[in-house]
């Protein structure tokens, strides 16, 4: 190592000499570049000799685990063990896309029960590794918060939420108009779709006077936004939408979350990825431009897959042809990646894990990639067995008197005139009370005389709303208390009634005893409640107008084992609220009546066929009431698409079709029962060739936006990204060794032999650790305030784990991983940063490795552009070790023992330099044409974004009316500006600084042995 004299601050690593001339020359290697200077100019660099002593292999891995904390790569997963949660390799696949996108922005379109909620925390956590991320919102429905899902969940991940109510939504406005920033103590909080409104975009009052969003100066900037059942934003003329847009707009990373399919003949896959990446796709033109070229790769990777005898040549033809598309021409001809892979297309020399290799290499090109991660439940295949029984009932004597007195109002109120809309609503819903249970209608029909139709329980949108039965009371009125006579004359019995309360029985003797019970009308609900409780079942009832903290406390009570004095062994449920919650340690449900929407089933069937469920298979139990219509589009409609067989999430426009056409066919009163159970049939057979057809175009979606899912990939790829440095082991190391380097030797600090241990500190030790914590400046968080508040307490023991298994079992237990506290301390002393080059000398034994000497280096690369990152890379003086080797032999390694400082410690630190050198020039080189090439692009889809957004936005404001509307678009029209111009001055500066910085941080030599003597030294 020399330095310049004339600048001492250029130092670099003599590459080789130049003999010839008056004075010797030499290449340095400076870390950015390799220079000639006379030796006249040069002198043996001070610094050089300023090294560390010889450390022990576990102070030398110590190092190099704080120096990768200290600075996380993107070729690494931080969140592997960073979370109370089971390791499953696929949950990871979002996270992977996230963090290696150019900007923090991702759709997650999983199926129901995949673990979107666990993904998007996995983001989280992947974020606060690499950098400090103070403020995150969560945007989820109603229902969610009531049961606290969310907050719930981000407790696994040591996160701390607070719910927005109206009131603390105000006043978080309020503080934000005054000091300029959101309240801190709010600054990890959850927002309810319901708030999203006309209110907190304009403000109310007359003229909008009141705070709004758009009005404030500067707008609230949050690090994260996580919005949930994303597909609720898909109409772009609702508050929530526009609301969304503005978070989103203003914060710095952003993550959706659906479970609802998205199909290519819509337009909802556009509204998402638009309100993502408003710079990426701008318009459905660009969108359906993009989407081009992608049945083209998919037939290139088919080919590969398929490995025919022309396969090379089929995929390189594939690959042409969509490059010869408007989008292939502007972005992938130009691709290195899109050429290196043509250019392998064309070798002789490609194993069958290059080949393997290339099917996820070309997937990767597909257009929509990066922005989408879409996994299903078939594609991960260990799901639970859905078990359906149907259990037909009739009416009695009396029941069937009413229901055919029924039909004949109907049938009277037709002889007189037609019916209106609101009449055959009214009608429909009066029959779908009565199959469901004549019981509870008669509080209903009394509802309708007292004319209390204001809160109108029936929670499906096709049920009439309240104006409509309004509108149909004066002609029905007479009819309406008809029906209210005779139905006031039945007994009290009821044989529906008594089949579910037998299956209730029957459930009760088992370990799981749950039973979820659901309808679509809440007196329907009310009666199974007072019966049920009469008959000395435990249950609940959970609707609409279930207040959040009852329906919070009904769900803990629900949840509780059997035999706790306040368990609920029963809950009943309508609709509402159903969404997105989980239940799987219920294992039952039973459908008292069936929604005619099949999309509503698998709402409710997704309770408890979800990621979780323990049991191996689920029972679906549907009470149908013979000789109704019920029964009739049960029979000839819904058994026969198997929507209780299977999960079928993945067709929502063919179940919404199926929805529409079922309620047209009950609605035509100009059908015999023959005929209109004909129709029935008929839709259903049509509709199961239909869903053979979307499941081959579901096939080939999957491949158009390159997402084939392969279980063995996803767990290559995690493995990929692990690095052992990482690992729980390596951070248990570091922790030790940062405790004897502050506290001295001599004694154990953590101890334990299980995954559960214990930390054991004296006062005056937690003291000196009180400092270093201080001396890492003020950091928000839980565990940043647990950690601080056991230093300064009483207790000298702290129970901890590594492992996130035994975190998850045990809530109570601190978590050591790469994030926490005490971790950071440790990574910030131990790595070394201004204290000169570690040195290591290590025996290991290997039955892979050749025996021998072996020196090495660790050099790590600053690498920088567009997408930047750091990067610790091995260099070895043997061609025999790969990286990996290495890894492994890191792992294996000890001490060298008393030999080490015996044995003269020789690394030919040069001839490392001469190897480095030449893996530095081939990967500079490969960066900078890779940052100028994604840089060229970006501008380009940059800039034809931009246009069309200021294209619209400028037509919009010339079409608005409205002074609000209008300020509200010229404000997004300068921060669309605004935005523009700073991402196109970061790209030109990105492209700038293209480059890899590189230094050595360690060298070593382990010495490979085969056992004996020496070894055991």
């Amino acid at each position: 190592m020399v330095a310049l004299r004339s600048d001492a601050t250029v130092r670099g690593a003599v590459v080789n000499e130049i003999a010839g001339g008056p004075e010797p020359r030499y290449r340095v290697f400076t870390g950015r570049e390799v220079q000639t200077f006379y030796a006249s100019q040069l002198r043996l660099d001070a610094d050089d000799e300023r090294v560390s002593p010889l450390l022990s292999a576990e102070q030398f891995n110590a190092r190099l685990t704080a120096l990768q904390i200290r600075h996380p790569s993107v070729a690494f997963l931080y969140s592997l063990n960073a979370a109370r949660v089971d390791f499953i390799p696929y949950q990871f696949r979002p996270v992977l896309k996230f963090i290696r996108s150019d900007r923090p922005r991702l759709l997650i379109a999983d199926g129901v029960g995949v673990g979107k909620t666990i993904e998007a925390g996995l983001i989280l956590r992947e974020l606060q590794a690499r950098r400090e991320v103070r403020s995150v919102l969560v945007i989820c429905p109603r229902a969610l918060v009531a049961e606290s899902k969310w907050k719930n969940e981000m407790r696994r991940f040591d996160q701390h939420f607070t719910h927005l109510d109206s009131s603390l939504l105000r006043h978080c406005l309020r503080e934000t108009d005054l000091e300029g920033e959101w309240p801190r103590q709010y600054e990890k909080v959850i927002l309810p779709y319901s708030l999203l409104n006309e209110r907190l975009m304009h403000g109310a009052g007359q003229l909008g006077a009141e705070l709004s969003l758009t009005k404030l100066r500067p707008p609230p900037r949050f690090d994260l936004v996580i919005v949930d059942e994303a597909h609720h934003i898909r109409n772009r003329n609702t508050y929530s939408h526009q609301a969304v847009r503005f978070f989103c707009d203003h914060a710095e990373a952003a993550v959706f979350l659906t479970a609802t399919p998205l199909q290519m003949g819509n337009t909802d896959l556009f509204v998402l990825l638009n309100t993502l990446r408003p710079d990426y796709v701008p318009d459905i033109e660009t969108f359906e431009r993009m989407a081009e070229p992608n049945p083209k790769i998919n037939d290139a990777a088919s080919a590969v897959r398929l490995f025919g005898p022309n396969w090379k040549a089929d995929a390189l033809r594939a690959l042409r042809a969509a490059e010869t598309t408007e989008w292939g021409k502007a972005v992938l001809r130009d691709s290195a990646e899109f050429s290196r892979i043509k250019a392998q297309l064309t070798s002789e020399m490609l194993t069958k894990e290059d080949r393997v290799a290339l099917i996820g290499d070309i997937e990767e090109m597909h257009t929509f990639s990066s922005l989408l991660s879409r996994t299903r439940r078939r594609d991960i295949g260990d799901f639970t067995v859905r078990k359906p029984e149907t259990i037909r009932v009739a009416f009695t004597t009396g029941q069937q008197e009413v229901y055919d007195r029924l039909i004949r109002v109907k049938a009277e109120l037709l002889s007189v005139a037609r019916p209106t809309v609101s009449v055959n609503f009214m009608m429909t819903t009066l029959r779908r009370r009565a199959a469901s249970c004549l019981f509870g209608l008669v509080p209903y029909l009394r509802d309708i005389l007292c004319g209390r139709v204001d809160d109108l329980e029936s929670v499906e949108s096709e049920s009439p709303s309240a104006e409509e039965v309004s509108a149909a009371l004066e002609d029905m009125q007479p009819a309406v208390e008809t029906l209210l006579s005779a139905t006031a004359a039945l007994g009290d019995e009821d044989p529906k009634y008594e089949i579910l309360a037998d299956v209730l029985r029957r459930k009760q003797r088992r370990q799981k005893n749950k039973v979820m019970v659901f309808s679509s009308f809440l007196h329907t609900l009310r009666y199974l409640d007072e019966r049920l409780r009469g008959d000395g079942f435990r249950v609940g009832l959970v609707h609409g107008g279930t207040p959040d903290s009852v329906r919070l406390e009904l769900r803990r009570r629900f949840e509780a084992y059997p035999e706790t004095v306040d368990a609920l062994d029963v809950l009943l449920f309508s609709e509402v609220g159903c969404e997105g919650l989980d239940y799987q340690f219920c294992d039952c449900i039973v459908n008292y009546d069936l929604p005619w929407n099949p999309m509503r089933i698998e709402q409710r069937i997704g309770r408890v066929d979800r990621r979780g469920q323990t049991s191996e298979s689920v029972a679906i139990v549907n009470v149908i009431t013979s000789g109704t219509i019920d029964a009739d589009i049960y029979d000839r409609c819904l058994e026969r698409i198997g929507i209780f067989e299977r999960e079928m999430g993945g067709s929502e426009e063919i179940l919404g079709e199926i929805a529409r056409q079922v309620r047209h066919i009950a609605d035509d009163e100009a059908l015999t029962d023959d005929d209109r159970r004909r129709k029935l049939l008929q839709l259903a057979d049509n509709q199961i060739r239909s869903f053979r057809e979307q499941e081959r175009l579901e096939e080939g979606q999957r491949e158009m936006f390159g997402l084939r899912v392969s279980e063995q990939r996803w767990s290559d790829a995690v493995r990929a990204a692990s690095s052992y440095w990482l690992r729980p082991a390596a951070i248990e190391t570091l922790v030790i060794q940062y405790l004897k380097s502050v506290l001295g030797e001599g004694q154990s600090y953590l101890s334990g032999e299980t995954s559960g241990k214990t930390l054991r500190l004296s006062q005056a030790a937690r003291d000196i650790l009180l400092r270093e914590f201080n001396a890492m400046g003020r950091q928000d968080g839980a565990d940043y305030r647990d950690w601080e508040r056991w230093l300064k307490g009483e207790d000298a023991r702290l129970r901890v784990t590594l492992e996130s298994d035994h975190a998850s079992r045990h809530r109570d237990t601190t978590f050591l991983t790469p994030l926490h506290p005490l971790v950071r301390q440790a990574a910030r002393r131990l790595a070394g940063e201004g204290e000169g080059k570690a040195r290591t000398a290590l025996v290991a034994e290997s039955p892979q490795v050749p025996s021998g000497r072996y020196g090495f280096a660790i050099y790590r690369w600053m690498v920088r552009g567009v997408r930047e990152d750091l990067e610790l890379r091995s260099v070895v003086e043997s061609d025999a070790l790969t990286s990996t080797q290495m890894d492994h032999l890191f792992q294996v390694a000890r001490s060298a023992g008393r030999h080490r400082e015996e044995t003269p410690y020789r690394v030919d630190g040069a001839g490392l330099d001469e190897i480095h050198h030449r893996q530095w020039v081939a990967a500079r080189r490969e960066q900078q044409r890779r940052t100028e090439t994604l840089s060229r692009h970006r501008t380009e889809s940059l800039s034809v974004s931009h246009r069309a957004r200021m294209a619209a936005l400028e037509e919009q404001i010339a079409d608005a009316t409205e002074p609000k509307i209008l300020r509200m678009r010229e404000a997004q029209l300068a921060n669309a500006n605004a935005d523009y111009e700073e991402r196109q001055r970061s790209l030109k500066a990105a492209t700038g600084r293209a480059d890899i910085v590189a230094d050595a941080v360690a060298y070593g030599v382990v010495e490979v042995v085969k056992g004996g003597a020496h070894a055991s030294e």
